[in-house]
């Protein structure tokens, strides 16, 4: 799916498609399109978990990119994993715009010397309240992502974390369960530990599957 364009953005999926999200939502592609793509943009699919990548030479090419979650662990050390966070050091340096999504979020985190980890207090699941603490309005990604509010509710769905943020980075927003919910490194690094791409349904389809493979369970 294209719209032509003078913005290119990338967006690298961390995440197969589920086949409930293939089936209502043409896939985690369409789902990041319609949340983030402006008119005239063009937006372009690399599936870094199936090994996917743009060459070296073509990441000049574009104004932004974009990580999705994942349900692998950022700080693993999949040759998938680590090739992306060479990446993401390259996009760092050359002070390209990139927006970390959850897992996203983690191994941007990871890629330019934070660190991550399992969360001290277990899985984060549902419609989380953080608290914006930095004016973001120096800052430009897809999506107006800046015009937000001092707080905000937002989808999560997660087990790991940020532990430490990177030097240089400045912790943004945060919540009552998880300590760096937003990360910033000057105007071109972005990371967001929940998601504002997902819908409701998404959010619901994915707790089910969560709980029919014993991921997670009901409390009383």
């Amino acid at each position: 799916m294209k719209v032509t364009s003078e913005r290119r953005y990338a967006l690298f999926q961390a995440a197969r498609d589920s086949d409930y999200v293939k089936k209502v939502h043409g896939g985690y592609f369409n789902v990041f399109v319609k949340a983030f793509a402006e008119e005239g943009e063009t937006w372009d699919l690399f599936r870094v978990v199936e090994g996917e990548f743009p060459d070296m030479n073509e990441l000049h090419k574009y104004d932004g990119f974009v990580i999705s979650g994942s349900p692998c662990d950022a700080y693993g050390n999949d040759y998938w994993i680590l090739k992306l966070c060479f990446i993401l050091q390259t996009l760092d340096a050359m002070e390209k715009k990139v927006l970390g999504v959850c897992f996203g979020h983690q191994v941007l985190c990871r890629a330019l010397g934070g660190k991550v980890g399992k969360s001290y207090s277990g899985w984060d699941i549902g419609i989380r309240r953080v608290r914006i603490v930095k004016d973001l309005s120096a800052c430009r990604f897809p999506g107006d992502l800046t015009e937000i509010p001092s707080s905000l509710s937002i989808i999560e769905c997660h087990q790991d974390e940020v532990w430490e943020v990177p030097s240089g980075a400045e912790v943004i927003a945060f919540s009552d369960k998880t300590g760096v919910e937003m990360f910033a490194i000057g105007d071109h690094i972005l990371g967001i530990q929940g998601h504002p791409e997902y819908t409701k349904d998404i959010l619901h389809n994915l707790i089910d599957r969560l709980l029919n493979n014993n991921s997670i369970e009901v409390t009383k």
